[in-house]
């Protein structure tokens, strides 16, 4: 398998960094700085060289240097499954008679979109923001799991977009009082077969990850979990063909016209599916688990998914864990990272306590970041 690796970043303008980057031959990279100083910053910068909209979620003009013109840019040299390449993405200063469009570069080439990136390297990320994954709303499960099948799948998430232009367009049309019901018809046709689409690639993924969980469970020190999505949609795929359950949503959002209409939006569809996990060695909901349970229950989630990752496209992904290891204690933090070494993936880390990274090892490499420029520790 051919693991994703980062040698040289380089960020412009990028958040705090007006210019700066770093390079590295390391397995795992640590940085190391006060809150604030741009650690997490930088690893969203390498999150923007995949699909989508980052580990933040953040819009294109938010990561703009508030210093600067309002354009930004993120290039890494790689070494991924076609060998070595440069990644670049970013965008020009925004215009008021244009809307602002990423751009998206493979060896300074311009690419259609960052879908491209995920012929070179996959990635998988763990943040803070997820720690109340399994007490929050049902979309934010959702999207988490939406972005566990796009490491796999790099084309899911325009098929995501596409679903959700096509509800937009039927909300709209349900909103006319006397709307045209050949052209709901045909919008409903195509709502029906992106949702099936979406839902197929869900299931598929679940139940490979469902295997990969079983598989790790007795090897790993982090707990194991039993996942499900609570979706008609997904299960039903599991058990018919797609064009008997595309059929069926179809007759699903006829029937639901007047009731959509008075709603304003569509009250039936794989957009509401959720994420169900069970904590595996209570049986209980991960919602119901402690704090540290949950955290760890996480953190055995991801390395899950990023095994599945490498072992159905080949690619062993990039991973990038954002204050994970300053909640472990020593002996499950020497057990994180040792998992990783098997893994045989870059790892990139950030922490405020240079001490949590004293055991990452000769393959390591610490840096220190401060007010936006980072430097490798003597």
């Amino acid at each position: 398998m051919t693991p994703s690796r980062i040698h040289r970043l380089t960020l412009t303008h990028f958040r705090n960094y007006r210019a700066g980057g770093l390079e590295t031959a390391a397995d795992l990279v640590a940085l190391v700085g006060a809150n604030g100083a741009g650690k997490t910053n930088c690893i969203e910068a390498i999150s923007f060289l995949s699909p989508g909209r980052g580990l933040r979620r953040a819009t294109l003009e938010d990561v703009a240097d508030n210093q600067g013109d309002g354009s930004w840019a993120v290039s890494a040299q790689v070494e991924g499954a076609l060998g070595l390449a440069t990644l670049g993405t970013g965008i020009e200063p925004p215009r008021a008679d244009s809307a602002v469009t990423r751009r998206c570069r493979i060896d300074r080439e311009p690419v259609g979109s960052a879908s491209a990136f995920g012929d070179h390297i996959r990635m998988v990320w763990l943040t803070p923001a997820m720690d109340g994954l399994f007490m929050g709303a049902a979309s934010e499960r959702r999207r988490f799991f939406d972005r566990l099948v796009l490491a796999i799948d790099s084309e899911h998430s325009g098929r995501i977009n596409a679903l959700e232009r096509s509800l937009r367009s039927r909300n709209r049309l349900l909103e006319t009082r006397n709307y045209d019901d050949h052209w709901c018809d045909a919008i409903e046709r195509e709502t029906a077969e992106l949702a099936v689409a979406v839902a197929a690639t869900r299931g598929q993924t679940a139940a490979r990850l469902t295997g990969m969980l079983n598989a790790r469970a007795q090897a790993s020190a982090f707990p194991s979990a039993r996942i499900a999505l609570d979706g008609w949609m997904e299960n039903a795929l599991l058990t018919e063909t797609a064009t008997s359950v595309e059929d069926r949503y179809r007759q699903i959002l006829r029937d639901n016209r007047p009731r959509d209409a008075i709603a304003g939006r569509t009250t039936d569809g794989p957009h509401l599916t959720d994420l169900q996990v069970i904590y595996a060695p209570k049986s209980m909901p991960a919602r119901d688990a402690s704090t540290g349970e949950q955290k760890a229950l996480l953190i055995g989630l991801v390395l899950a998914h990023a095994s599945l990752v490498a072992e159905m496209t080949g690619i062993v992904p990039l991973l990038l864990l954002d204050e994970v290891v300053a909640h472990l204690d020593p002996s499950r933090r020497a057990a994180l990272f040792d998992e990783l070494k098997k893994l045989g993936a870059q790892v990139w880390l950030t922490g405020a306590d240079p001490a949590a990274f004293a055991e990452i090892g000769a393959g390591g490499e610490v840096f220190d970041v401060e007010s936006g420029r980072v430097s490798a520790r003597r």
